[in-house]
């Protein structure tokens, strides 16, 4: 009894040492995951490990998204993920979506998956018109995506109607023009040619670098009020915090860069940003709802420590990510350029297979050629072989005619003629017999010369035949070389070669006397990137211009008339917010 008691305590201690779980559902960009979680985890705790699957190691770029009374709230790192207000049926959905966005894309996004992450993001914000994008614009940001999932344009492929399933703009601007899908798939297609020999990662990139000059890229807006009660929007991003009008959120009427702002308060709903200088009025705004408040301070503290990160010196583990991205470039590189080399001796091996095959056919040809020309020069020869003989038979002929006549002659002549009569006609007998005999030889002669014209035209037919004979057997000869390289040429190998928080009060302590010298060579940086990109700008104009007259302009809306008037002015993103600054 006391073993019975022994074996029902050793497996209650069993039952009660396995941890409670549920399970949780992770849906990034392109894929989902689900996972079993234990009930004690915190939020970190389910992050890591979505992170850790991933292979992601730029985690500070990203969180974990869900939804609760139709507010946007992320998962907070130090807290149960269960004490969040999450719902209770199972499994519970998050989205592992970019929380923060960088600066400059192609400086601070190391690893590949993160580059990828982003342009998915990026690439659906822009095709929901969460982030407004100008017509010639997303036509460009559509080449890009092609060539970054179709790889190499090749018209023997990517035929007329490839891209009929792929949605590559925003319905927006496709409602703008009067422009059916194969004209807009021909401009799209036109600079998709252009990318060739651009790796996905590459495209990828160069889709974010255009996309991060756009003005509402990056950006979250929140409905906000100021002291009168007026009705504003306010927007967090990376750069700092943007006051806009509700009608217009390409063009703020104030901002606040993070270098600018001394400090950041909240307190119930009331917001209050004190600037650096002191000379300029403290700005303060309230918000409807204490958990968008919240969510408001979460992207300002991450914003802001990024912005600091970014003005220091890279960690150890950057610096071995940046070390590592780079040998993992030029390993990519050197893989590209050597499958590049090995495509183009394929491309020439192949020309030169094709060149063979065609001279091939070509003595094919000729010798088909050669072999009827043959058979005509055997008839001919044949034919003036028979002719030949037929005119010395006839010859022949005519020279035994020619002794008979004489025959015929020395006769007559020893005949004796008795009366004068008869010797008249003797003489005139011979005189005729005379003028036979001598046609008779003239005959004979004319037809002797012609026996010996068809001996010599026989003997030149003969070596006609004897030449074309020679000729066929030097393409045979050729044929057999030519195949003997063709098989040589095909056996290719086929593998040749995928603020500190204090209370609830935000600071800022700007003590560095280098925050405006960075801050100014980094304007300095996007001065110069703006000054390289003046052929894509000329490209895009050059696009705009060509379908502007099939623009339907009663279907412009508040944004399109509001980005045209901006550049019109030549207002940008980066020199806007410098001026409202």
């Amino acid at each position: 009894m006391a073993g019975a008691i022994a074996s029902r305590m050793s497996f209650s201690s069993l039952k009660r040492k396995q941890p409670k779980t549920f399970t949780v559902r992770i849906a990034t960009m392109d894929a989902e995951m689900e996972f079993s979680c234990e009930v004690k985890w915190k939020g970190k705790d389910l992050f890591d490990l979505v992170c850790r699957t991933l292979g992601l190691r730029e985690t500070w770029f990203f969180g974990l998204q869900y939804t609760i009374k139709d507010t946007v709230a992320w998962l907070k790192m130090d807290k149960k993920v269960l004490d969040h207000d999450v719902p209770t049926e199972e499994p519970k959905t998050f989205h592992f979506l970019a929380k923060f966005y960088p600066e400059n894309a192609e400086e601070e996004l190391v690893q590949e998956i993160t580059q990828h992450l982003f342009f998915l993001q990026v690439k659906k914000q822009i095709l929901d018109e969460k982030i407004f994008c100008p017509p010639e614009a997303s036509v460009l940001l559509a080449s890009y995506a092609v060539q970054a999932k179709y790889g190499d344009y090749d018209p023997n492929v990517h035929k007329r109607g490839f891209l009929a399933q792929e949605e590559l703009l925003p319905k927006r601007v496709i409602n703008l023009y009067q422009m059916t899908p194969e004209m807009w798939e021909e401009r799209i297609t036109a600079w998709y040619a252009e990318h060739r020999g651009r790796a996905r990662d590459e495209a990828e990139m160069e889709y974010l670098k255009i996309a991060q000059d756009l003005e509402m890229y990056g950006v979250n807006y929140f409905a906000i009020r100021n002291k009168k009660g007026t009705e504003l929007l306010l927007g967090v991003d990376a750069l700092g915090l943007h006051i806009y009008d509700p009608d217009n959120r390409l063009t703020p009427k104030i901002s606040f860069p993070w270098n600018e702002i001394r400090n950041i308060s909240y307190s119930d709903k009331e917001f209050t940003i004190k600037p650096l200088d002191k000379k300029i009025d403290v700005f303060k705004f309230n918000s409807s709802k204490l958990r968008v408040n919240k969510l408001i301070l979460q992207l300002c503290i991450g914003n802001h420590d990024l912005f600091m990160r970014r003005r220091k010196a890279d960690s150890l583990e950057v610096q071995q990510m940046k070390a590592q991205a780079r040998e993992e470039k030029a390993r990519k590189q050197m893989e590209r350029q050597c499958l590049a080399r090995e495509k183009q001796m394929r491309e020439e091996a192949e020309r030169t297979r094709d060149e063979l095959e065609r001279r091939l056919m070509q003595l094919k040809e000729e010798a088909t050629m050669a072999n009827e020309a043959l058979m005509r020069s055997e008839e001919t020869a044949d034919l003036l072989a028979e002719k030949a003989q037929i005119t010395e038979e006839e010859a022949k002929l005519l020279a035994q005619k020619a002794a008979e006549a004489e025959q015929e002659m020395q006769r007559i002549k020893a005949t004796a003629i008795r009366t004068e009569e008869e010797k008249r006609l003797m003489e005139q007998k011979v005189l005729e017999a005379e003028m036979l005999a001598l046609k008779m030889a003239e005959e004979s002669e004319r037809r002797a010369k012609e026996a010996d014209q068809l001996k010599q035209d026989l003997q030149e037919a003969r070596e006609s035949e004897r030449r074309a004979k020679q000729k066929l057997l030097e393409i045979t000869s050729k044929s057999s070389y030519t195949q003997s390289m063709n098989s040589s040429t095909t056996a290719l190998p086929t593998d040749l070669p995928s603020f500190n928080l204090i209370s609830e009060s935000l600071s800022f302590d700007f003590k560095d006397t280098d925050m405006k010298r960075l801050s100014m060579e980094i304007e300095k940086e996007k001065v110069e990137y703006m000054e390289r990109s003046k052929h894509l700008q000329e490209q895009l104009n050059e696009l705009k211009t060509e379908i502007e007259a099939l623009k339907l302009k009663e279907r412009e809306t508040a944004l399109d008339i509001l980005h045209n008037e901006n550049s019109s002015r030549g207002n940008s993103k980066h020199n806007t917010i410098k001026k409202v600054s």
